[in-house]
């Protein structure tokens, strides 16, 4: 870190007339398009206020006529009123008393970080600052105008001091945060005090903003009066038709680093800002009147502290206001520095020909113009250049304007950005292009990409989107750019995970997932539970050539666990079971390579998984899969466990191959009857109702078929190679009993549901020498120990193992009336795509966990690369109108009222029937939550959280306490700790009142919900 150190912009977000976000407001510039247009209704009536300038020879004399603008036309964005305030959980009341500027600002800001490949919550609680230029306070003279109507929300919805604060408050901000007012330079201000904290290490990470609305005729008013406006409403800078000012709208965020910060991360620059300055004019020819000499005094120091001359610079990004003076003087100054330069002229330009003078925002529209033209190496035309003002004598001066786009050199391009406040307030920078940096890619490397919204609509707005950015990006990054998705777009409640190996699949993927998402039936996130998470290890059975491959092939994390553990069980099998595995060899169905085969790739995929975040609260294995569980448990060390496998298998291959094992679709209790009297025959397994295996002499075995087919019963022989768990495996028992003996017996560290037992280890119960002794014959009791698990309330249940053999079992158990619990298989089977890694990690964020998504990738793949950001809801809409004191207020779109007489949704979404009796104490809670925040009544639950969903805070809270005294006033005094801590869901506050409401014996409530 050095005082002069590059800050690199790294992210950036914008609306301008004309121009929803930066891609369209390239094109407007390249396409020398006009986004001016006329005052729109919802503003003001336009003609009410408007005066034609008198023409003639004598109008410069003629007195203008008072209260009147000479302009029907501006800048203006387009819905500068629509808002997600549910996105940032603030109440509707609250955001229809919020100023649009703070609106406007906290989804570009969102928007911004993100554009830097950075997730917004990752800055949380970081010393990231936020700086923000702003000179028009026009809300709170319309919003504070009748002291009647003001609210405690009024207080946080205006100040120009809340718009930084806001930003820092919801994306929780800890860097220094404050509102910059220098008038028209007040974001490039704003931008030269953000680099002078990064320089300093006050912050880490800057925001920058500007913002500008247009919200009365106050300013035009002034304007004309004061003769700067334009009577066209359009800034014609440097131009013979120069006749003032056109005003514009607008709200832009730059995200600043330090640039070795950046690039140490590898994150994409859009260019480097090298210098910036500001001073004041002083005491010139005016307090409105620029400075000259200020101005090129300015521009000299900071091009000199940048170590430039003229001869380095390509282009200025000049104020150019189109104002006859000012652009006189901005000309002369800039003059004087450029007149002796080598070469070709400086090209010179204003973003303000475009749209207009955005006055707060004007120094960062500027400024943006600029890095993105230095980004895309092109430096658009200058609209009005075709028509110079000969009197500014450019070509005299060494400046040019554009009449088409300029093409800049390869290599370091320099660049200038000017910016100048009415009261004598300017602001400079210097800027230079991105440095180059080469990243590798790995072309057909695998990859998950992620999509999250708040709800579905948004989900689907949002898939489309990033499904039509993807399909203009070149293959080799897909990798990377899935990456990138994990990293940005993985952290709200509505998902979508789709897997690929190629672009034109994962386009094609998330259009179809935004086709599903219309589906009515598709269920939202409702109130999860917190999540636990059961592995089931598969049993043997499961195995088959080349098993789980792709996982060793595309992730790398698998690949380094499974390389560990076939060292572990290397000197006991006398060959690589992981080449064994990735050569698709047949003899995997040998018990002395398929058991330890099996445990190698289930320990290797928990691992992996553990190591990704998702580890367990409970395990559970069937047969050969207790070894792995038990290491995950941590009652068997791998090293044990691979030599106990092995041995195992190789015990169990020595046995004589006659036997076998039968499926049979009846109850355990409904076949052990029939095998009695059959000594070589045993229960094998309980899979569960209808679902018994047995084992033994394959002789038996056929005639107790035939009895059963005799019944009616179905049965199935199963492909194996020995009678596993049944009597014909007691010859190895005491050999594996002895060779078990050495282990160290420890208690499982994890609920342990065992198989022998049908149930979960107790305190008194151990994984020793006679566990594992008689587990090789004893019946798998995997359905009574499901049940268990079950019981436990787990959330999520991964068959950990190379098939899906255990994930249709445990369905099939699931209970019915239970909590949901979540059902996966780490590997489907030998059909299983290549991609399965990065398909199960994508079911498992959907089902709402939070997996490490850098397990999945190479070193190269994780790259930052930008995604589309954010679109957010446009339905709300507040706005007032900014019409004289005597007009009538235009209608608005206030915040919704609550339906008093709407019966409380339950959680489940659902209303009281007619019949039944609506609860009295909780259709009062929900009434004054929802005046309180404006919520609509069908959008409000039980499981409803306060603060998060509804935006409640402390004002909020103090109001809703009041409201409930003033309605139960028997209830007397509510204490606010008790409350507060009450309101953490909708349902909460309910259960609080009632219990209240319990200990006094004479509060009785209406049907309405009033005491009484």
């Amino acid at each position: 870190m050095s005082e002069r150190e590059p800050i690199a912009v790294v992210g950036l977000d914008c609306r301008f007339p004309g121009a929803r976000d930066a891609e369209e407001y390239w094109a407007l510039l390249m396409d020398g398009r006009d986004g001016t247009g006329r005052v729109p209704e919802q503003r003001w009536d336009a003609e009410r206020y408007h005066v034609a300038d008198p023409s003639g020879p004598d109008s410069a004399h003629t007195a203008r006529q008072p209260g009147r603008s000479n302009t029907v036309r501006g800048g203006f964005l387009h819905d500068a009123d629509a808002f997600d305030p549910a996105f940032f959980g603030i109440a509707p009341r609250e955001a229809a008393a919020m100023d649009p500027q703070q609106r406007l600002l906290l989804q570009c800001a969102w928007r911004a970080v993100e554009d830097a490949a950075t997730a917004p919550q990752d800055l949380a609680g970081t010393a990231t600052g936020v700086f923000v230029g702003v000179m028009a306070n026009e809300w709170a003279h319309l919003a504070l105008k009748d002291y009647d109507e003001i609210t405690a929300r009024h207080g946080s919805g205006n100040g120009y001091f809340m718009g930084a604060n806001r930003v820092s408050y919801h994306l929780d901000l800890k860097g220094p945060s404050l509102a910059v007012d220098t008038a028209c330079s007040s974001s490039l201000v704003a931008v030269h005090l953000a680099m002078n904290s990064l320089r300093w290490g006050e912050c880490d990470h800057a925001l920058v903003a500007g913002t500008n609305l247009i919200m009365t005729p106050v300013i035009n008013i002034f304007y004309t009066q004061a003769g700067l406006s334009a009577p066209d409403g359009r800034c014609k800078p440097f131009s013979g038709s120069a006749d003032g000012i056109g005003r514009a709208e607008g709200v832009a965020v730059l995200v600043l680093r330090r640039l070795s910060d950046a690039l140490a991360d590898r994150q994409p620059v859009y260019a480097v800002l090298k210098e910036t300055g500001s001073n004041q004019d002083g005491r010139s020819n005016g307090i409105t009147a620029p400075n000259r000499w200020a101005q090129e005094q300015l521009i000299g120091s900071v091009w000199q502290r940048a170590g430039i001359t003229a001869d380095d610079i390509a282009f200025v990004e000049a104020h150019g206001t189109g104002t006859l003076l000012g652009d006189f003087i901005e000309a002369q100054a800039l003059g004087r520095l450029t007149s002796g330069r080598s070469g070709g002229s400086v090209a010179l330009g204003s973003v303000k020909s475009n749209f207009g003078h955005a006055e707060g925002a004007a120094g960062i529209a500027g400024l943006i113009k600029t890095v993105l033209a230095l980004h895309h190496r092109t430096v658009p035309p200058s609209r009005f250049a075709h028509d110079e003002n000969p009197k500014l004598d450019l070509p005299g001066q060494r400046l040019s304007l554009l009449k088409s786009p300029l093409r800049l050199p390869s290599g370091t391009v320099h660049a200038a950005v000017s910016s100048f406040g009415m009261g004598g307030s300017n602001a400079h920078a210097v800027l230079a292009s991105a440095p180059r940096t080469v990243h590798r890619t790995r072309p057909g490397a695998p990859g998950v990409f992620t999509v999250s919204a708040r709800g579905p609509e948004r989900l689907r707005a949002n898939l489309l989107a990033q499904a039509d950015a993807l399909s203009r990006r070149p293959g080799d990054q897909l990798a990377q750019l899935c990456w990138t998705s994990n990293r940005v777009k993985s952290r709200l409640p509505q998902r979508v995970a789709v897997a690929a190996t190629d672009l034109p699949a994962l386009v094609a993927g998330l259009r179809e997932a935004a086709r599903r998402s219309d589906d009515p039936a598709r269920p939202g996130p409702g109130r999860r539970p917190a999540p636990s998470v059961a592995f089931a290890f598969t049993g043997q059975g499961a195995q088959h050539p080349g098993m789980a491959a792709a996982w060793y092939r595309s992730c790398p994390a698998y690949a380094r666990h499974l390389d560990v553990l076939d060292e572990l069980l290397a000197p006991h099998t006398g060959r690589s079971v992981r080449d064994l595995l990735l050569e698709g060899d047949a003899d995997i169905h040998r018990p002395r390579l398929a058991q330890p085969a099996l445990f190698a790739v289930g320990h290797a995929m928990a691992a992996t998984l553990a190591e990704a975040g998702i580890r367990p609260s409970y395990v559970l294995g069937h047969s050969i899969g207790e070894f792995a569980a038990a290491c995950v448990a941590g009652a068997l060390d791998p090293a044990d466990a691979a030599r106990l496998v092995a041995r195992r298998g190789e015990l169990m291959e020595t046995l004589p191959e006659d036997g076998g094992m039968l499926a049979v679709s009846l109850d355990a209790a409904e076949v052990e009857p029939l095998l009695a009297g059959r000594r070589r025959l045993g229960l094998a397994a309980v899979n569960g109702p209808g679902r018994t295996v047995v084992a033994g002499d394959r002789g038996e075995l056929a005639a107790l078929a035939d009895r059963l087919a005799e019944r009616k019963v179905a049965v199935r022989p199963l492909a194996v190679s020995h009678a596993f768990h049944s009597p014909l495996m007691l010859p190895v028992v005491e050999e594996f009993r002895r060779a078990c003996a050495d282990i160290p017996v420890r208690r499982p560290d994890l609920p342990f549901f065992s198989t022998v037992h049908g149930r979960e280890l107790t305190g008194e119960e151990f994984l020793d020498a006679d566990y594992w002794a008689r587990q090789i014959t004893a019946p798998v009791r995997f359905a009574e120990a499901a049940r268990g698990l079950f019981a436990t309330g787990v959330t999520h249940v991964v068959e950990i193992g190379p098939a899906a053999v255990l994930t249709g079992l445990l369905a099939r158990l699931r209970p019915a009336d239970g909590p949901p619990v979540s059902l996966h298989a780490a590997h489907p089977g030998e059909h299983a795509p290549g991609h399965r890694p990065q398909q199960l990690f994508g079911e498992l964020w959907c089902a709402g966990l939070t997996p490490d998504w850098d397990l999945l990738y190479a070193d190269s793949d994780r790259l930052p690369r930008r995604l589309p950001p954010y679109l957010f809801d446009a339905s709300f809409r507040a706005w007032r109108s900014g019409g004289g004191p005597d007009l009538p207020e235009p209608s608005a779109s206030p915040a919704p009222r609550s339906a008093d007489t709407t019966a409380p949704p339950r959680a489940d979404g659902g209303q009281s029937s007619a019949g039944e009796a609506p609860d009295p104490l909780a259709a009062l809670a929900h009434r004054l939550v929802c005046r309180i925040g404006g919520h609509d009544p069908a959008l409000v639950h039980d499981d409803s959280r306060l603060h998060e969903d509804l935006g409640f805070d402390s004002i909020q809270a103090v109001e809703l306490k009041t409201r409930i005294e003033r309605e139960l006033p028997l209830l007397g005094t509510l204490p606010v700790e008790e409350l507060l801590e009450s309101m953490r869901t909708v349902g909460d506050l309910v259960r609080y009142l009632r219990d209240r409401a319990l200990t006094d014996a004479t509060l009785t409530l209406t049907p309405e919900g009033t005491g009484r």
